[in-house]
């Protein structure tokens, strides 16, 4: 390891003289496999403007952190509970048609969470390709956050209950909206690992487990929110 570093030192070296960028990191773009679990892109040449890594793990953790904190911040200004007003905390809540739903760490929405982690790694990749892994999630934490603060204004919330059969949703809490955005970020990582056609895989299989399961998934919450059909509606309320 103390090799490594000597040769990223020179590397570093090298690179501010000539524009080849060595870039080492664990869970970058597009990395090769080295023993010992270390991974780096070699002599990628691009230039310093569209391939800037100076935004560190650090920096990046922090920003999240304040991201999250603003959306938690936002959330409760809004007059959103902290937890469940049942005054307890579960780990899962697996009933759908109940005013405990959205109140927990986790319940079946969380899975359309870790969908949404999915679409964003794709998303950030294609409008920025050359964006690395780190600042990839920082951008996904954020987009995550705008929507959970979006989701729990009383606009979307009546939104809900008047288009969907969530009748009894009254918005998240702190503490599951917090989960929510963590399961984002699992889905942001598991795109990241797994290769193209075994995210799409894991999406289909996740809306249908979800279709069938709560007669619900994140395909049809985009549907009934944007534009609602009276036999979907139907067809949930039945379950």
């Amino acid at each position: 390891m103390q090799l490594l570093h000597c040769v990223f030192a020179v590397a570093r070296r090298y690179v501010h003289k000539t524009q080849y960028v060595i870039v080492y990191l664990e869970a970058a773009v597009e990395d090769w496999p080295i023993s010992g679990g270390v991974h780096m892109i070699l002599a990628r040449r691009f230039s310093h403007q569209s391939f800037d890594t100076t935004l560190g793990w650090g920096k990046v953790l922090i920003g999240i952190g304040l991201v999250v904190a603003v959306q938690l911040l936002a959330m409760w200004a809004m007059g959103r509970l902290v937890i469940c007003k049942c005054g307890s905390v579960k780990l899962w809540h697996g009933v759908v048609a109940s005013s405990e739903n959205s109140q927990h760490i986790s319940d079946w929405y969380t899975f359309s969470h870790v969908l949404h982690g999915l679409i964003f790694y794709f998303v950030i990749r294609l409008i920025f390709p050359r964006l690395s892994f780190a600042r990839g999630l920082l951008l996904a934490f954020f987009i995550e956050g705008a929507w959970e603060v979006v989701e729990n204004t009383e606009f979307i919330i009546n939104r809900y209950r008047s288009a969907t059969a969530a009748f009894d949703y009254f918005g998240d809490t702190l503490v599951n909206s917090f989960f929510d955005s963590i399961a984002m970020a699992v889905g942001f990582v598991m795109a990241r690992l797994l290769p193209v056609w075994a995210s799409i895989l894991f999406f289909i299989a996740v809306e249908v487990f979800l279709a069938l399961g709560i007669r619900d998934n994140l395909t049809l919450n985009i549907i009934m929110l944007l534009h609602p059909i009276d036999a979907i509606k139907q067809w949930q309320m039945a379950k």
